[in-house]
């Protein structure tokens, strides 16, 4: 693209007034940006911002530019500013797009509330796509949180020099010895990142390819690369006779692209030409384009704007035939499609598994990788790849090569001139070479990064009215009614509102079943998969869990509700997937694994006292947001049981003391203390915080017995709902046996 511009915009008179001068800056801007040409429509309205930064179509047209830049960070500035001044009046999209920039950012804790305010924003019409994207991202925003404690034992590749520049560099394939790549390269340019060819273009390269190689220098593919239009997107046959590709006339992200193909004859790639109508459907887009085998037929899989898709570009087939020469009727993939664009496939045939870059999903912001894998003739649910491949930038163009992974991104992190994200780079990573076996001590983190894993319930739930502090219920059964109550608890939670109150406490009570209720179980599922790792290498596993409740039954009554709960845990653990986990909670495992859960029911000694406790007030006592959130169990720490652990020889009954209400003064109560080894223990100190208790007790407690510990309170409780634990220590033992104490005194 030429950068005549001093030479042109003499052309334009600027003796006008001062009026007539910003309209001319704008109407150049707006003229470039249309081209794709976004450095130079930059200059032009940052020209106009000097001389009006207040008008919100100028602050808008800025931000729209930043983002087609992807500069994240001043994009979200100026977005910010236009939604401040309008919020979304004029520009409805204004929020989401601060929002998703916010994310693009990695900015997730900013983003998750702006995505809240906006789906708020626009649940006025609940299938506009402001409104399913603000949710949808919300969600995702939320998984990349949890998937940001994630690690990966990828190693980063030194690429050879000359692979990238500060242009835009995409990686496609490599084949028989050669990288196959397409660039915008321009062969002058100034240090401001102005291309000044007269046609600036992005072209298919290829390079030799090994990997001793410390510098490339790629050649244009000239068989291929045409004068007027952007050529990319390249993948071969099975055979290697012949290369599919894009070829896209129009402006940069205006384009109107064609799947072509070329031949390999008498040594060179000769004959380019589009394919039918079959593929290239008149008035559609159409690019990106692998090649699969699929139970040994050949299939053409590519990105297209259809009119039968389900948004922007989508991914389908081809069954190609006859050595090239016809195709099936075209079919979408829609289990990767999306209202989003899906948009650069790669097929691993080994794993069978279609990966594609989308921006609908799960991710970390922007374009991420993600598969879905083929699993008796039936593709499943996409998955993201994780870091490193993803990022919060946009990723694309992934494939692999032997034991090599590759993928076109403009994280942070390229090569550039003065916007570190305004163009892509090739990234590459392969797992290590030697795998050094992780220690107990690194995948015990791992397990604790994952946590707290919180659980939320539905008001006396399980098993209502209830005075036992057993239950049979699995927690993934009444999680799935909870789930169910969504309905009712909007309506209760907007009784007595009107208007937009309405709407807005409906939203919030929605936005606490998506942010705790459904997170939570989507974080047991991804906790519960590396438990189960460390299980079966027989490692001895301790889940410490601590269940809550809201005020609104009597105490006594939530202690026992909280330990159903607990149980109820524990009761989906043993039924999940056939009863994979039941030989570790059995302890019959073969190879030694056991698990074991140590619940702590605090009832509602740790609730939030404001919280109302008026059974008359089921608007706030149940469906509020704040009464909700006291509903809960917790998974918070992870330890592992050594054999000669004292946690395998000493239970205490209970392990859990309740007062209940109480007056200050001295109090009496008493435990017992069994030893479950062969030979005697002694109790060397039993401890309280600022002592407020006096233990009487004996000291030896001889092999299969038990001492009985008498106990009185001598210090002053703490006013109200309190709790506070009981340490015992043994003698050879440095790890204390843990009891808690719950009780509450007049204020």
């Amino acid at each position: 693209m030429p950068r005549l511009y001093l030479v042109l915009f003499a052309l334009i008179s600027f003796t006008g007034h001062g009026q007539n001068l910003l309209g001319k800056y704008l109407d150049f801007a707006d003229e470039q940006y249309a081209k794709g040409d976004y450095i130079y429509a930059l200059q032009y309205y940052e020209k106009a911002m000097e001389m009006d930064s207040n008008t919100v179509g100028i602050l808008w047209k800025y931000a729209e530019t930043l983002r087609a830049y992807k500069d994240y960070r001043k994009a979200s500035y100026y977005y910010q500013k236009v939604y401040e001044k309008e919020e979304t009046a004029i520009y409805p999209s204004s929020l989401l797009q601060w929002a998703l920039m916010e994310k693009q950012n990695g900015h997730y804790a900013e983003a998750i509330e702006l995505f809240k305010r906006a789906k708020k924003k626009y649940s006025k019409d609940k299938r506009t796509y402001n409104y399913l994207k603000s949710k949808r991202e919300l969600e995702s925003c939320l998984w990349a949180q949890a998937a940001l404690k994630d690690t990966s034992d990828l190693e980063s590749i030194t690429l050879p020099k000359g692979l990238n520049t500060v242009n835009s560099e995409f990686g496609h394939t490599i084949s028989q010895g050669q990288f196959v790549l397409s660039s915008m390269r321009s062969k002058k340019e100034n240090a401001g990142e102005e291309m000044l060819d007269d046609n600036y273009k992005n072209r298919l390269y290829f390079t030799a390819w090994k990997d001793s190689l410390s510098e490339v220098n790629p050649g244009l593919l000239e068989a291929l690369n045409q004068a007027e239009v952007n050529t990319g997107n390249g993948c071969f046959s099975p055979d290697g006779k012949r290369f599919y590709y894009s070829n896209c006339g129009g402006d940069e992200n205006q384009f109107a692209c064609q799947i072509w193909v070329s031949s390999f004859q008498n040594g060179k790639w000769s004959n380019p030409n589009p394919l039918g109508e079959i593929i290239n459907e008149p008035g559609t887009n159409n690019t990106t384009p692998t090649i699969a085998v699929i139970e040994n037929e050949e299939w053409l899989i590519f990105s297209s704007n259809r009119a039968d898709g389900k948004g922007g570009m989508d991914l389908y087939y081809s069954v190609i035939k006859n050595n090239g020469n016809q195709f099936s009727k075209v079919r979408p993939l829609n289990a990767a499609n999306s209202p989003d664009n899906d948009i650069s496939p790669f097929y691993n045939a080994e794993k069978k598994r279609l990966y594609f870059s989308s921006s609908w999903f799960d991710g970390f912001g922007g374009y991420d990788v993600f598969f879905v894998e083929l699993k008796n003739g039936r593709w499943e649910t996409p998955e993201n790849l994780g870091l490193p491949i993803n990022s919060p930038a946009n990723d694309i163009y992934y494939f692999e090569d032997r034991d090599s992974m590759y993928v076109s991104s403009n994280r942070i992190g390229v090569q550039y001139v003065k916007n570190p994200t305004c163009c892509s780079d090739i990234f590459g990573y392969k797992h290590p070479r030697i795998i050094v076996p992780e220690t107990k001590k690194e995948t015990l983190a791992e397990l604790n990064k994952r946590l707290p894993v919180t659980l939320y319930f539905h008001n006396d739930i399980p098993d209502p009215r209830s005075k036992e502090t057993t239950t049979k219920v699995n927690y993934i059964n009444s999680y799935n009614d909870y789930i169910a109550m969504l309905p009712e608890y909007r309506k209760e939670y907007s009784k007595g509102l009107s208007g937009e109150k309405i709407i807005e406490a409906e939203e919030d009570i929605e936005s606490f079943f998506l942010e705790y209720v459904e997170q939570g179980v989507k974080d047991l599922v991804l906790f519960q998969a590396l438990l189960l790792e460390e299980l079966q290498k027989g490692f001895q596993i301790r889940l410490n869990i601590r269940g809550f409740a809201s005020p609104l039954a009597k105490t006594e009554y939530n202690v026992a509700l909280t330990q159903r709960r607990i149980m109820s845990l524990g009761n989906y653990l043993r039924a999940y997937d056939n009863g994979v986990f039941a030989p570790y909670l059995d302890g019959t495992s073969p190879n030694g694994g056991k698990l074991e859960l140590v619940g702590v029911p605090y009832g509602e000694y740790t609730a939030n006292q404001i919280t109302s406790d008026n059974p008359n007030d089921v608007k706030n006592s149940v469906f509020s947001r704040a009464a909700a959130r006291e509903r809960k169990i917790e998974i918070q720490s992870v330890s592992y049981l050594e054999t000669d652990s004292i946690f395998f020889f000493i239970d205490c009954v209970p392990n859990v003391i309740t007062l209940g209400k109480i007056q200050q003064g001295e109090t009496s109560f008493r435990f017992s203390v069994h030893n479950n080894h062969e030979k005697s223990l002694k109790i060397s100190s039993i401890k309280t915080e600022g002592d407020l208790v006096n233990f009487t007790y004996g000291s030896i407690i001889p092999a299969k017995g038990n001492a009985l510990v008498q106990a009185i309170t001598v210090s002053k409780l703490p006013d109200g709902i309190f709790s506070f634990p009981i340490l015992i220590y043994f003698e050879g033992y440095s790890t204390p046996i843990r009891l808690m104490v719950l009780g509450e005194t007049p204020k």
